[in-house]
C-alpha cells in the first residue's frame, strides 16, 4: 500500500500490518485459487485506465476509507483515491466519499471486496453513533464487546471509536473479566479475583456482578472496575449508592437505544452493547465506475 495509505492507518490507531493481513484474505476469498477476476480479464483490456466513485448509498457515519484504500491497493499499487470525506463523518445519500482512479481490471477486482469491508464498517459506526447520540448529556459511554466477527476485531472496534463509542478490551489478554463461571470453577468471587491478582498483578481486572451483595464483595475484595448485569435501573441505582464512588460501573445484558437514557440516568459510566459489533446493519456504499 501507498505510504500515504500507511499513514492514515497509523492516524486511525490501526497496525498497516494487521491490516494487510485481513485485506489479502479478504482478497484470497474472493479470488480463488487462480487469483483471477476472470470477468474483468476477459472483458477489460489490461491497459485500460478509469475513474470510480465511491457513493453513499443511505445516511449514516463512514468508517474504514483508508482501509478501502489498502485493498485497492493490494490489487494494484498505481490506484489512487482522493478521500471525499473522512471516517467518523456523517455523510447523507448521494454524497461521494471517494474517488478511485487506476487500471479499470484493479479496480473491478477490488471493489466488492473494498465495499465489504467498508460497509461494515460503517454499519458498526453508524450504530455506534446512535448510541453515543442517545447517551449525550449524561457521563456514560456506550462500550463495545468482544461479540466481533472471527477476523475482523481490529476493524469493527476501530469502527466503535469512529462512531463515538469506547473500546473496552481488545481480547482475553489485556483485561481480566472475572466472570460467574470463573467465580464457580475458583469457589467464589473473592478467591478468583485473588487467584488474578496473584497471577497477573500489572492486568487491569474487572469483576462481573450480579447484586447488590456480589457488587460490595467485589469491592471488598479490591476491584475497581464492575460489570453489572442483566440488572434493572432500580438494582443499578442501589449499585451506584453502594459502591459507585469506590469503582467504575459497567451496565450490560438487554439493553436497548429506547432505554439507553433510563440506564445512563442510574449513574453508572459505562453501558456495553455487543450489538455494536454483532448485529449492526450495513451501511450501503457503491462503487460506480464513470469513465
Amino acid at each position: 500500500m501507498k505510504p500515504s495509505t500507511v499513514d492514515a492507518l497509523v492516524a486511525a490507531g490501526l497496525e498497516p500490518a494487521a491490516v494487510e493481513q485481513i485485506v489479502r484474505a479478504t482478497l484470497a476469498e474472493d479470488l480463488g485459487p487462480s487469483g483471477t477476476d476472470v470477468t474483468s480479464v476477459a472483458t477489460i483490456p489490461a491497459g485500460q485506465t478509469g475513474t470510480g466513485e465511491l457513493v453513499a448509498r443511505a445516511s449514516g457515519v463512514v468508517a474504514g476509507l483508508p482501509v478501502a484504500a489498502a485493498v485497492f491497493q493490494a490489487v494494484d499499487d498505481r490506484v489512487e483515491l482522493d478521500l471525499k470525506a473522512r471516517d467518523g463523518e456523517r455523510v447523507a445519500r448521494g454524497d461521494v466519499l471517494a474517488t478511485v482512479t487506476g487500471p479499470v481490471r484493479a479496480l473491478l477486482t477490488a471493489e466488492r471486496s473494498a465495499l465489504n469491508l467498508l460497509c461494515r464498517m460503517s454499519g458498526v459506526a453508524t450504530h455506534t453513533r446512535a448510541w453515543a447520540d442517545a447517551l449525550a448529556g449524561s457521563k456514560a459511554l456506550v462500550l463495545d464487546t468482544r461479540k466481533t466477527t472471527p477476523g475482523l476485531r481490529i476493524l469493527e472496534k476501530y469502527a466503535v471509536r469512529a462512531g463515538g463509542g469506547t473500546n473496552k478490551r481488545m481480547g482475553l489478554y489485556d483485561v481480566a473479566m472475572i466472570k460467574d463461571n470463573h467465580k464457580l470453577a475458583a469457589g467464589g468471587l473473592t478467591e478468583a479475583y485473588r487467584r488474578v491478582r496473584a497471577a497477573f498483578p500489572q492486568v487491569p481486572v474487572q469483576v462481573e456482578v450480579t447484586t447488590v451483595a456480589e457488587a460490595v464483595e467485589a469491592v471488598e475484595a479490591g476491584a475497581t472496575f464492575l460489570l453489572c448485569d442483566n440488572m434493572s435501573p432500580p438494582q443499578l441505582r442501589e449499585v451506584v449508592a453502594a459502591v459507585g464512588d469506590r469503582a467504575e460501573l459497567e451496565a450490560t445484558g438487554g439493553l436497548t437505544l429506547d432505554a439507553a437514557a433510563e440506564y445512563a440516568a442510574t449513574g453508572v459510566d459505562y453501558l456495553s452493547v455487543g450489538a455494536l459489533t454483532h448485529s449492526s446493519p450495513i451501511l450501503d456504499i457503491a462503487f460506480d465506475l464513470s469513465t
